[in-house]
């Protein structure tokens, strides 16, 4: 007897898959967050998802293990024990070395310890800190949302190594979540081609994290730099781009002292900053400052009258609660996919997705 349940196609899948669960939004002191997304299609190539690190991960439990390894990583292993930790191996293999010396397991051990130390304090600082991830593939379709979920799940198989290892997050991650993008010479990359192809696919990438005291850090690949709207002055404020590192989209440029660098195509090698780690800050200052973070079927970046018409909006709506700031930004912006089919441009239509972190 069939059970009348069906299979859901690929784009249902997808739709489902990369659409933001409003369950899993962060709550912070004084902060208010919310976003949300309308594919141009069944499914798109937008993705943005919550990061609430005390609801997805066990951060107590994390830390007790780091502590637990910081008093592990002292104690010498016993004569003829099976190894337990990879101290206890890196040891055995300095002591088979020709200039092993008497103290040098100590050093070791010391040094290791303390970096689960470092490991153990830096998660407690996931306790207040929200982050949020923003994805746009080029063009929109299952193609862009299969694209949108390979960023998506390298990115979080990429946080649980950096939580073993850091604690946190770092310039690092996003490096090999960059070159995992990229386009392998030998086209063993899922998203890569051949060299006789022309085509690329292209995603843009935000990643930022919030704390309670306005504090916004991210990183960016590609995508159209935040705005910050002050409630004092009513006005988007003025942010010096020289202050916000953004790299090309991802997969486009590989760090020119990475070893496999002559592996990938590049457009260009990028130059290793001294004084730069790529990362970039904003403070919403005031109570009622809102970060307006948002993808190109809303606003590319760069048109000034459309800058001025999210101004007016958010002037008018500043007010409201962040989700009901969402909703009137997106309605403005499907309002003009009315003006393109009048004008029979639908082919310029993209997906849409807004995300507001509100300062109160």
């Amino acid at each position: 007897m069939a059970s009348g349940y069906g299979e859901p196609t690929i784009d249902e899948y997808l739709r489902k898959r990369l659409m933001p669960v409003e369950g899993a939004i962060p709550h912070l002191p004084g902060i208010e967050m919310y976003g949300n997304s309308i594919p141009a299609g069944p499914v798109g190539g937008d993705l943005f998802e919550y990061i609430n690190f005390q609801q997805r991960y066990d951060i107590d439990a994390r830390i007790q293990r780091a502590l637990k390894l910081s008093k592990e990583f002292l104690v010498p292993l016993p004569p003829g024990a099976p190894l337990r930790n990879s101290v206890d191996d890196h040891v055995e293999w300095l002591k088979s070395r020709p200039d092993y010396r008497p103290g040098l397991e100590a050093e070791y051990r010391y040094a290791r310890s303390s970096e689960q130390v470092r490991v153990a304090e830096d998660l407690n600082e996931l306790y207040s800190t929200a982050g949020v991830l923003l994805v746009d593939a080029e063009g929109h379709g299952i193609i862009s949302a299969k694209i949108a979920s390979t960023v998506h799940d390298t990115f979080h198989a990429l946080m649980l190594a950096e939580l073993d290892r850091r604690g946190k997050t770092t310039p690092d991650m996003f490096e090999k979540l960059n070159l995992r993008l990229a386009q392998s010479v030998t086209a063993r990359n899922a998203l890569g081609r051949s060299e006789k192809e022309a085509a690329r696919e292209i995603a843009s990438m935000l990643y930022g994290e919030v704390r309670p005291s306005g504090q916004f850090r991210f990183v960016n690949f590609g995508h159209p730099p935040p705005l910050v709207f002050s409630a004092e002055s009513g006005k988007f404020t003025n942010i010096d781009r020289s202050c916000m590192a953004q790299f090309l989209e991802l997969g486009l440029q590989i760090p020119e002292d990475h070893p496999d660098r002559n592996r990938y195509f590049s457009l260009q090698l990028r130059q290793r900053r001294a004084n730069s780690s790529g990362v970039a800050e904003i403070t919403l200052i005031s109570p009622g400052d809102i970060l307006f973070l948002y993808t190109d079927g809303v606003y590319d970046g760069s048109d000034a009258d459309e800058r001025g018409k999210l101004e007016a909006i958010m002037r008018e709506r500043c007010r409201l609660p962040a989700k009901e700031i969402c909703k009137v930004l997106l309605d403005f912006a499907v309002t003009k996919d009315d003006r393109l089919r009048q004008t029979g441009d639908e082919d310029q239509i993209d997906d849409k997705t807004v995300f507001i972190i509100k300062r109160y």
